[in-house]
């Protein structure tokens, strides 16, 4: 499996990842605060790993050539 987040991409995943988490942790009673923890799993998973099957189908690759 080819990496196609990397960068600014990646930085920023990471931010918002962790931010989504701790939102939706301090939330968890609440139907938001479940959500934005599963989206801030999934942001932060992708930024880890560097492989987004989203950017995969539309064909984005912020990873650069190596």
């Amino acid at each position: 499996m080819d990496r196609n987040v990397g960068g600014t991409d990646r930085l920023l995943r990471i931010i918002s990842g962790l931010s989504l988490l701790s939102f939706g942790y301090r939330n968890r009673d609440r139907p938001l605060g479940t959500l934005a923890f599963v989206v801030g799993s999934d942001l932060f998973a992708t930024a880890v790993i560097q492989r987004c099957p989203a950017n995969a189908l539309l064909g984005i690759d912020t990873c650069g050539a190596e």
